[in-house]
């Protein structure tokens, strides 16, 4: 089985600066509690902000289309429809009719304006409003190229999604996959990166070779993942920013499964020597090799702990295929699922709470998560193949892939990205150019800061 991958935020030059504007205490009452089993969508107005001038008014109603987008595929809120809105852009330039928005139902309400400025920088000011309170929650002024309107449209999503849920939000990350075109027999697989909306989609490689199972090191412009580029699979580091590519050390053997360690310092994997599969380290800065494991089984998939302390992946040392933990120098080695079936992919979660994994079951495939002890075990998705979860940095969504079954005919099997919450009732496909496998979600902080 493909593991799942890290993705670092690659997002070329942005300069921008936010200001904050005023807004009520901390002790507004409006919350998600998403703590929840299942959450009741938060029925929420985004109006197409103002535009002060014509300059600024295709970027109002793209950034609120974009913000709405965000959190209505998030599951948590339930965008209002805007034909039913009473009070106009304009009306609200000083401050909402309340009155208007509660008898729509809104609990919260997105405001924003937009100005081109003489210097042919785009001014965005964004408000958030709790309707039955009456006050603001939530302001920011952004000043930045008007080329960069999408991303701000994410970190206005982000900022409405930490205030009302009192967890970071996801939208400002990007998510790197394995693109398939082609037939089955002879198929053509690339690296392409996009925004985790879909936009922005563009390849880092072009198809002469196969590649698997790419993931993004968390400070540096740099993927690891495997390819068949020189016959033998081989880990390879991709520099996002020269587009240089170089195999990770001379190892005799098969190498797979690559992932960066926390500080971006080490890259562990697993090595195919004399038909055995173990776990190993690469030192990035000297170059050293160290071996984790000492088994006669396949271990494989592995992932380190956010602290960097432990590491889980999956190995048949039981005699089936199943999840393990081990502290980061390969002691302490123990088993931690139980339960029917076969395990593969496990990656923890950013919050360290959770360990995502595919699961194999009676012809059936699952993605599913446990705590780091193998206690808690839900699965979140069936189906024919559903494969390589990956988290987003808040910890509460999964991406992952899915395949549908080939007809007799050979025709069909299409493979798609999904994403699910931790509840398992919000699915949804994620749109792409081509057929899709193997995403890896960008990691915590990989996106730079905004100069203020």
């Amino acid at each position: 089985m493909r593991a799942p991958a890290i993705l670092k935020r690659v997002i070329g030059p942005f300069v921008a600066s936010a200001v904050v504007l005023a807004a009520a205490p901390a002790s507004a009452v409006l919350k998600i509690d998403i703590t929840q089993g299942v959450v009741d969508p938060l029925p929420i107005a985004v109006s197409v902000f103002h535009a002060t001038d014509e300059g600024g008014r295709k970027a109002a109603r793209d950034i609120a289309d974009v913000v709405t987008g965000n959190l209505e595929r998030s599951g948590l809120f339930r965008p209002l429809d805007r034909r039913a809105f009473i009070q106009t852009p304009e009306a609200m330039k000083v401050q909402p009719r309340f009155a208007d928005w509660r008898v729509i139902d809104a609990q919260a309400l997105a405001t924003g304006a937009t100005t081109m400025l003489e210097d042919g920088r785009l001014r965005v000011e964004f408000r958030l409003w709790d309707v039955f309170a009456g006050q603001q929650m939530a302001g920011l002024a952004y000043f930045t190229a008007p080329s960069n309107w999408r991303r701000i449209a994410h970190l206005i999503s982000d900022a409405i999604y930490q205030r009302l849920t009192g967890e970071a939000g996801y939208f400002d990350t990007r998510i790197v996959y394995v693109a398939e075109t082609g037939p089955q027999t002879a198929r053509i697989k690339r690296l392409a990166i996009m925004d985790q909306d879909g936009a922005h989609n563009r390849y880092l490689t072009d198809g002469q070779y196969l590649v698997l199972t790419p993931r993004f090191s968390p400070t540096s412009q740099e993927i690891t993942y495997l390819s068949y580029r020189q016959g033998t699979p081989r880990v390879f580091i991709y520099n996002i920013d020269t587009g240089q590519q170089e195999v990770l050390g001379d190892f005799p053997g098969m190498t797979f499964a690559p992932r960066f360690s926390p500080d971006g310092n080490k890259v562990i994997m697993s090595f195919i020597k004399d038909d055995n599969s173990d776990i190993y380290t690469m030192d990035l800065r000297t170059r050293q090799i160290a071996r984790l494991t000492r088994s006669s089984a396949i271990d494989t998939s592995p992932s380190y702990s956010p602290d960097g302390s432990r590491i889980t992946f999956n190995s048949d040392r039981g005699g089936t295929q199943q999840l393990y933990v081990m502290n980061v120098d390969g002691s302490n080695a123990h088993r931690i699922s139980f339960a029917r079936g076969r395990y593969a992919t496990p990656v923890w979660s950013p919050r360290g709470d959770l360990i995502a994994f595919t699961k194999f079951v009676q012809g059936r495939f699952f993605i599913g998560v446990m705590r780091p002890d193998g206690s808690g075990e839900r699965l979140l998705t069936e189906s024919f193949l559903d494969e390589g979860p990956t988290w987003a940095p808040n910890g509460r969504v999964l991406m992952f892939f899915r395949q549908r079954p080939t007809r007799r005919d050979g025709s069909g099997g299409e493979t798609r990205l999904y994403s699910v919450d931790l509840t398992g009732h919000n699915e949804r496909r994620v749109v792409t150019p081509t057929q899709a496998s193997d995403p890896a979600w960008s990691p915590p902080g990989s996106a730079p800061p905004l100069l203020r």
